[in-house]
């Protein structure tokens, strides 16, 4: 039996030392994905729970050992902690009652587990190179609580693969790892003594006087070496420099010191492991979009597949959704129309939008009806997710556009009616009350009867929190997809003008002049209307600016990080 199928009911629960690695998700292990999806309990610092949090199941129980209880508010009920009473919750997190501002994550771990929980601890990197881990597990096992280590990326080997430095090559270089933090002045004097790649963890405030300890331990002052911070996340930048340089070039680059302090680093030391490879091997930084804030004007359910292809490119993809979705003000006519489906007055049911799946997914639910109500129609689909919503229904779609993905490419592959092989005339057609007519017109031209219903109504969403509005008007964007000319019109109207820095992209010729009408200048176009296209379009931008500053000798720069003033406006050339 696996131990995280362990019951919760025993009388010691089982806690799994859990690596998150260096910052990326996507470095967890199956082991780390497989323990989370079955935890009771989930104790980490803030920045790891960001890491694991996602694959944890709904209902967890989230022990932030970085909160602070002097702004503790009343919380979950206390089902929530069913056996293990000595716990308190605090806005999202929790902590012993009475427990100090500083959080003691040893005593949150072993109450949860003498409540019988399945405790996961997530640590940074790897659970064997932390300290505290160590103490934890050997409080387990003075109690008889079953644990299990699943190891992570430790920060050491993952950041330096982000940054495109091998630490060894086909001599086989010796490689030593020094903690900063601990080392003593033989361990510096060791290290210095040797001609092997050192890789130093230290923090962006100190890693200067760590490579003075490796020059008066006796390395050369030129010796190479990179920094690099926030190493495996979008954030990561690395800087190369010499021992004797590294101090002016993190000057020059005005880095500043974190008001917080302690920001880590790792950096790496030595002749055949730095500079000279750099450039080439660089794969992670030189992504097209990497670090760029891609503002996306859908929600996170619609923006999914967007958004993952986004990060794919180096973004940082910020869903903002500028529609929401209510019923039709009079219901009746799609009653009517779902009950038509199931006396067979249809021949066809065409889906143009994930929400009219939804819609009639609903109604179907509100009837009792399931996707064997789509017994002997045909159904046919505008676009990759509509036909993934469709198959999550259980319902196949038999066309979907061969080509574009619109209105306009469905009709090119609709058949006609042919009352010989079409024992029906009749499509229905359930949809948004501002779509255009084109389909119908269509589907009329060709010898279908309609019913053009009324699904679902889109109206201007809510307002965005106040942090993003100005960031989208003072430029805390990079870019922003427009994916149709009510997403322009929707957004100015909920959080004004992007500011004049922000690239915009949009998905064809309407969408852009919706925007240029908006006093907008449009930076990219989709080369044909899919979100994909225009994501691989804005790439493609960010590909080219980026070859542009190379080239130049600039540095590669975001646009964020070049604000003017002033807002966009309209061209007048």
């Amino acid at each position: 039996m696996s131990p995280t199928t362990l019951s919760a009911a025993q009388d010691h629960g089982h806690v799994t030392f859990l690596g998150a690695g260096p910052g990326d998700p996507g470095l967890l292990t199956l082991r780390a994905v497989e323990a989370l999806a079955n935890a009771d309990v989930l104790v980490g610092e803030h920045e790891v729970l960001d890491v694991v949090r996602a694959h944890a199941r709904s209902g967890v129980a989230v022990l932030d050992t970085d909160a602070d209880p002097a702004a503790a508010s009343s919380g979950p009920s206390a089902d929530t902690f069913a056996g293990t009473p000595q716990l308190s919750v605090v806005d999202g997190a929790s902590t012993t009652a009475g427990a100090p501002a500083v959080r003691d994550a040893a005593h949150l771990v072993m109450e949860a587990a003498r409540g019988g929980k399945r405790v996961v601890r997530a640590v940074s990197g790897d659970p064997g190179l932390d300290t505290y881990a160590a103490e934890e597990m050997l409080a387990c096992a003075a109690e008889g609580v079953p644990f299990e280590v699943v190891p992570g990326v430790a920060a050491a080997v993952g950041v330096p693969a982000y940054a495109g430095v091998p630490l060894r090559d086909a001599q086989g270089a010796d490689v030593r790892f020094v903690d900063a933090r601990t080392a003593s002045d033989r361990c510096w004097t060791e290290v210095g003594a040797s001609d092997g790649t050192v890789v130093v963890s230290a923090t962006l405030e100190t890693v200067a006087l760590a490579a003075g300890e490796l020059v008066a331990g006796g390395r050369k002052p030129d010796t190479p070496l990179t920094v690099t911070v926030a190493g495996t996340t979008t954030r990561q930048r690395t800087w190369t420099a010499t021992l004797g340089t590294i101090a002016q070039t993190l000057k020059q680059a005005k880095v500043l010191p974190s008001p917080q302090g302690g920001r880590p680093v790792i950096a790496v030391v030595g002749e055949r492991s730095a500079a000279a490879q750099r450039d080439q091997l660089s794969w992670f930084e030189s992504k097209p979009l990497f670090g760029w804030k891609v503002l996306v004007p859908r929600t996170k359910e619609q923006a999914a597949s967007l958004s993952d292809q986004l990060r794919s490119y180096g973004a940082v993809p910020h869903e903002v959704p500028t529609i929401a979705v209510e019923p039709p003000r009079t219901p009746q006519q799609m009653e009517r129309a779902v009950k038509g489906l199931v006396t067979g007055r249809y021949e066809w049911i065409a889906f143009t939008s994930v929400n009219a799946v939804k819609a009639v997914r609903e109604k179907f639910e509100e009837y009792g009806l399931d996707a064997r109500a789509f017994a002997g129609i045909k159904v046919a689909a505008v676009g990759e997710q509509t036909a993934n919503a469709l198959i999550a229904f259980g319902v196949k779609p038999d066309l979907v556009p061969s080509g574009e993905q619109s209105a306009a490419g469905l009709l090119e592959d609709w058949p006609p009616y042919d009352p010989v092989f079409d024992p029906i005339d009749r499509v229905f057609l359930p949809r948004a009350d501002i779509a255009t007519e084109t389909l119908v017109a269509g589907l009329i031209e060709l010898g279908w009867e309609v019913d053009d219903v009324t699904a679902y109504r889109t109206v201007r969403a809510s307002p965005p929190p106040a942090e993003t509005r100005e960031a989208i008007k003072g430029g805390g964007f990079d870019a922003v997809l427009f994916t149709s000319s009510s997403t322009v019109r929707n957004l100015v109207g909920i959080a004004g003008k992007p500011h004049n820095v922000t690239v915009i992209a949009c998905i064809g010729p309407a969408t852009a002049k919706t925007a240029e009408e908006h006093g907008l200048r449009v930076d990219v176009m989709a080369p044909e209307p899919s979100v994909h296209r225009l994501a691989e379009a804005l790439a493609d931008f960010g590909s080219r600016r980026r070859a542009a500053a190379v080239e130049a000798g600039d540095p590669v720069t975001r646009p964020s990080e070049r604000r003017p003033g002033a807002r966009r406006r309209r061209s007048t050339t």
